[in-house]
Order: C-alpha cells, then sequence, then structure tokens
C-alpha cells in the first residue's frame, strides 16, 4: 500500500495480494497465482482476508497518514486524541534527540533531516504492530 496527499476513501487494490481500502476496512486479495485465477474465474471476488478498522485504528491511521504526507502530526482535535499518546511521545524521544522531529506538547514535527526516516516514526504510532511484536519479519523493512 502507499500514501496519498490526494483525500481518498477507497482504493481498489488489483491483482494478486494486494489490498484494498474503503477507510474503515482492509482486504487482501489471494497471494497464490492458482487461487487467485480460481476465485476471479468463479465471478467473485479474490479476497483473500480483511480487516475491521475500530475507532482507535482511524485515530492511528489518521496520524499516520498525516506523517507520511503532511511531515506532522497533531492532536489539539479532542478526535484525534489517543490514551497511548504520552508512550507514543516517548518511543520518539531518541529520534528527537537525533534532530530528525520535534515533539510539542500537542503535535509532532519531522524535520527536512528525519524526511528519509517518516515510516520509522510511524511505527512508534502502530499500535497493533508494538502489541503484536512479530519474532520474524512480516512486512517490508524502513531503512
Amino acid at each position: 500500500m502507499g500514501y496519498s496527499a490526494s483525500k481518498t476513501e477507497l482504493m481498489i487494490g488489483l491483482g494478486m495480494s494486494s489490498i484494498s481500502d474503503s477507510w474503515y476496512s482492509f482486504a487482501q486479495n489471494e497471494k497464490d497465482l492458482n487461487d487467485y485465477q480460481r476465485v476471479v474465474n468463479e465471478g467473485r471476488l479474490p479476497i483473500y482476508r480483511g480487516h475491521l478498522l475500530t475507532d482507535k485504528d482511524l485515530i492511528v491511521r489518521k496520524h499516520i497518514l498525516n506523517l507520511m504526507c503532511q511531515l506532522e502530526t497533531s492532536w489539539e482535535d479532542e478526535a484525534l486524541q489517543l490514551e497511548e499518546i504520552d508512550a507514543i511521545k516517548e518511543r520518539l524521544r531518541e529520534m528527537e534527540s537525533d534532530g530528525i522531529l520535534t515533539i510539542h506538547d500537542k503535535k509532532i514535527v519531522v524535520k527536512e533531516e528525519g524526511r528519509m526516516f517518516v515510516r520509522n516514526i510511524c511505527m512508534a504510532f502502530d499500535l497493533r504492530l508494538i502489541e503484536n511484536r512479530p519474532g520474524t519479519r512480516v512486512f517490508s523493512m524502513t531503512i
């Protein structure tokens, strides 16, 4: 999946293993070519698995999209507040001391020097990643 600064609430993934996003849920297509072709030839959507987003997921998503597309995020708006914000800020303290971002009371701003590390910065907000802590890599690496 990629990111776009343009507002959209529907992205349809085409092809094997692609991910569609209806804003409130994700759906991943079949990953195996034979399975993908069989399901499509049966006239069905080749969805392998999906996930419905919770209210908290939607808030986290907004912060991650803000960081990825605008290099800053804020929780001044009550609708964007997370009870985990103090823990998130703590996870980012080392990056702040490295000079790649600035943590304000209600805002995080990525500096130009931190642009190439924005995916690493966003990982501090990924509560599901932190909660699950996989023992092996199951997604693309960051730099």
